[in-house]
């Protein structure tokens, strides 16, 4: 008995063709359609194994839907006077309504079950005028090319200048500590001064000259230990403030 007609739709229907060059893995696609309204088997076989890597090979197609396979040539050494004797066949077959494993069906399948479509490989070299074209192509991208190439070589440099995570905590964290320490010194120095004037109120005007004068000297030797303090810590703190500015820029 006759075997049937293949039930699948090949896009492409006769003819596989890669494109070089070939140092490189060449990939073509092949769309299976199953129009019909049973669940349909598949595999796709060929004559040279150890030249093509076909995703998937096999599996099932459900009714009214497709598959993409991708066939990918391995790189070779081309011969343009050589022609590729290379095939694949695409062998269905309707996927019975009990079906579990699908080997088994495939092993106990009837010849009169089996479908096939046979395809040839042509392999394609291109062409002079698309290389004059892609070079031309080439040159007129090279500068928006280049100018991307730079954004990605100074992004990493830029990314290695800039301290990591922790140190940055670090120093926000020194920074908090500076500005209480900042605010306390203030608070510190306000009510030493709110104590001086009240001591100087006390102060009768009976006070001997001597006493008065050791009392201003001694608050006033104070207030410019503070001040000198608190100038210091307050040009620290912008001098680290500028530097995390600079970092987070």
């Amino acid at each position: 008995m006759a075997r049937q007609e293949q039930v699948l739709v090949l896009e492409p229907q006769h003819e596989l063709k890669f494109r070089g060059p070939f140092t490189d893995v060449v990939t073509a696609t092949l769309k299976l359609t199953n129009p019909t309204d049973r669940n349909v088997c598949f595999k796709v076989k060929t004559t040279a194994p150890r030249r093509y890597c076909v995703r998937p090979n096999s599996g099932i197609i459900d009714a009214g839907g497709f598959i993409n396979v991708s066939v990918m040539l391995q790189p070779f050494d081309y011969d343009p006077n050589e022609k590729s004797k290379h095939k694949f066949m695409v062998q269905s077959m309707l996927a019975p309504f009990d079906m579990v494993d699908m080997e088994g069906v495939w092993k106990e399948a009837k010849p009169e079950e089996l479908m096939d479509s046979k395809l040839r490989c042509a392999f394609e070299m291109p062409l002079e005028n698309d290389k004059t074209h892609e070079n031309v192509s080439n040159q007129t991208v090279s500068p928006s090319a280049s100018s991307v190439k730079t954004e990605h070589s100074v992004l990493p440099k830029s990314a290695s200048a800039s301290l990591d995570d922790a140190e940055v905590k670090k120093i926000m964290e020194e920074c908090k500590r500076l500005q209480m320490e900042v605010q306390r010194l203030r608070e510190e120095n306000k009510q030493i001064r709110e104590d001086d004037g009240l001591r100087k109120r006390k102060v009768t005007s009976m006070a001997a000259p001597h006493s008065s004068s050791s009392t201003m000297v001694t608050s006033s030797m104070r207030d410019e230990g503070l001040s000198t303090r608190l100038l210091a810590l307050c040009v620290l703190f912008f001098v680290i403030g500028v530097i995390v500015g600079k970092l987070a820029l």
